[in-house]
């Protein structure tokens, strides 16, 4: 098992920023990627953006050049900067886990809430 923690969501200006962390714990072994995704009320959750174990990033078109994800491997612990936010950030933002051994697994945190309002 894989425990993930979120923190780092709140209330900010349109343009300002948030940086979101995902702490995991338990058993590591096998997973190669992390990411976050969002969900905003009404739609499907989405892939804001992912790290796998290369170090290779990946981005949602619509946060490139705004978000940043990065991770601290002593930590077991990926952080996700996001800059210039603008309302249609407005989501709960979820960590993922992606397991690949023993078997594929993909394991998710609690969600913490991002909310751009003026």
């Amino acid at each position: 098992q894989v425990q993930l923690v979120e923190s780092g969501g709140g209330l900010v200006q349109p343009g300002g920023s948030l940086r979101l962390s995902c702490a995991a714990s338990g058993s590591i072994f096998g997973i190669n990627a992390m990411g976050w995704y969002r969900q905003a009320p009404g739609k499907q959750r989405e892939l804001v953006a992912r790290i796998i174990n290369s170090g290779s990033t990946n981005y949602a078109d619509s946060v490139k050049g705004r978000f940043t994800i990065s991770r601290d491997n002593a930590k077991n612990t990926v952080y996700l900067q996001m800059n210039s936010l603008k309302p249609e950030d407005t989501a709960v933002y979820y960590c993922n886990a992606h397991r690949v051994l023993p078997t594929i697994y993909d394991y998710w945190g609690q969600g913490t809430r991002v909310t751009v309002s003026s």
